[in-house]
């Protein structure tokens, strides 16, 4: 048996020192591990509570949005256009001079953070407000969230046609704008845009038959009769139909003429005689000097006024002539007889009420103006507005500091285009005929010059808001042998002064900035 040889004190200190070693690098480790492990969880935890505390700042921002609209919905809504306009103008309104803050409270955790409100008013003739949202706790304040919204009031001049009648749109009919009507659409033309009605089905007045869908087709091949699948057909809806869809209440319409004619009274512009004097003249036999001799005679006359008539006018800037018109032919609406025109500045508010017929024309440089005719008389009759010369707008797209022009003609009955109409017509309008139709009157030969009867292209620019059935032909071929319906986006955001809009604000954009 080998004896060991026993361990010297150095040999037992190294062994010692080894494990010393071998147990502090262990340590370093494991503690190296255990702080950055530490580490780890601590920065995990800063990002879970700043991930929870921006989705929170998120839900500030929302919540200021959302009590904007129910601040809106109790202040707003409802108001005539007069008081929506001067609240905005008050500086009363929360946001807008300066922003307005309020605190979130949880009903189990009390306070959690707070949200402010920055608002841009809508402009005169706007129904847009923008909102900023920005949100963010108590617990975290620097970690913001920031929304901002559009809201707007929408428009009855929203759509290239909107209608509470039966419609036909013929071959040669292009339109680039939604459609809806309340009743049943044939449309045989192009249609950019979405066509709706409120009507699943209708029997369409024009021809005998099955019901057929509420928005159909007789371009070939022609629709299948309801209940057979709607087809698809781009060639003739690009953007697609849809029925049934909701309604547009037409009686609406009636109480904003009353405060229209209360702007034009206060500010705005009112034509409403009912009489003038005009001179008469005329050859007339007069004994002079014991011979009896021709001679030409004046003399004034009280003539009652039929309506009036409204050239819009370039030169001099903002400004519009307008003349009495004393006799007109009821069928062609062509004015045979008129007072020397007089001008009047566009008005600051941008209303021209005329309690009579009203006939348009010119052009339109840098106004926001609304024209409308109608007779709020106890016992009234009706007033058409009639258009036989092109209306045009300078500046369709806004390059100038005034913004895009903007026009609206609301009749209490008719807007017609005459006999005598332009053969190429562009009307740069949105028109409203709020009992009656917009449109032309089936005019025939020989019971009206033939050179008249065909007209070659109508273009609208802007929108047809019409009670009855829209028309600018006929299936004869009469009337304006093409049709060019062109919506104006601007009406969206600008609709003209005092024009029916609805009553509730939308969210017509939302986006985090």
């Amino acid at each position: 048996m080998l004896n060991q040889k026993p361990k010297t004190k150095n040999q037992k200190y190294k062994s010692h020192g080894s494990a010393l070693i071998f147990i502090v690098i262990i340590a370093t480790i494991g503690a190296t591990i255990i702080v950055g492990l530490v580490t780890f969880i601590v920065a995990q935890d800063k990002a879970s509570r700043r991930v929870a505390a921006r989705e929170q700042a998120f839900q500030m921002a929302e919540a200021g949005i959302y009590w904007y609209r129910w601040y809106l919905a109790h202040t707003v809504e409802g108001r005539p256009v007069q008081e929506k306009r001067e609240f905005w103008e008050s500086g009363t309104a929360y946001g807008v001079d300066a922003p307005y803050e309020a605190e979130v409270n949880d009903p189990e955790g009390g306070a959690q953070g707070k949200y402010k409100l920055e608002v841009t008013p809508p402009g005169v003739d706007s129904t847009v407000v923008i909102v900023k949202a920005t949100g963010w706790t108590y617990k975290m304040p620097n970690v913001q969230r920031i929304v901002q919204v559009r809201f707007r009031q929408p428009a009855w001049c929203e759509y290239a046609v909107v209608a509470d009648d039966f419609m036909r749109f013929g071959s040669g009919t292009e339109v680039f704008g939604m459609i809806h009507s309340n009743k049943g659409i044939r449309f045989d033309g192009l249609a950019h845009n979405v066509i709706s009605s409120l009507v699943p089905e209708y029997d369409d007045p024009d021809h005998s038959g099955d019901p057929e869908f509420g928005v159909h087709t007789h371009v070939s091949p022609v629709d299948p009769l309801p209940p057979n699948a709607v087809p698809d057909r781009p060639d003739v809806f690009a953007a697609g139909r849809t029925f049934p869809a909701p309604d547009k209440n037409f009686n609406a319409l009636i109480s904003n003429l009353d405060l229209m004619r209360d702007e034009a009274v206060a500010e705005g512009l009112y034509l409403g005689a009912t009489n003038t004097t005009v001179q008469q003249c005329s050859w007339v036999r007069r004994r002079i000097g014991g011979r009896w001799q021709w001679v030409w005679e004046c003399q004034d006359v009280d003539v009652p006024v039929r309506g009036y008539h409204i050239v819009l006018k370039t030169s001099p800037a903002h400004s519009m002539d307008v003349s009495m018109v004393t006799e007109y032919n009821s069928s062609s609406y062509e004015i045979t007889s008129e007072t020397a025109s007089v001008s009047y500045p566009i008005p600051d508010n941008g209303i021209v009420f005329v309690e009579n017929f009203t006939w348009v024309e010119g052009t339109l440089d840098g106004d926001h103006l609304t024209i409308a005719a109608a007779d709020l008389s106890p016992n009234p009759v009706l007033k058409d507005i009639y258009i036989n010369h092109d209306i045009l707008y300078t500046d369709k797209v806004g390059d100038d500091a005034d913004g895009p022009d903007i026009l609206g003609l609301i009749a209490q009955n008719n807007v017609s285009v005459g006999l005598y109409s332009d053969d190429n017509l562009e009307i740069d309008a949105a028109l409203l005929a709020q009992k009656g139709k917009v449109g032309r009157n089936y005019y025939s030969w020989p019971l009206s010059p033939v050179d008249y009867v065909h007209r070659d292209i109508i273009t609208v620019y802007g929108s047809i808001v019409t009670k009855q059935r829209y028309g600018f032909a006929y299936t004869d071929g009469t009337g304006y042998h093409d049709r060019i319906l062109n919506f104006d986006n601007n009406l969206v955001y600008w609709p003209p002064p005092f024009f029916p809009t609805g009553d509730k604000y939308q969210i017509d954009l939302w986006e985090e900035l």
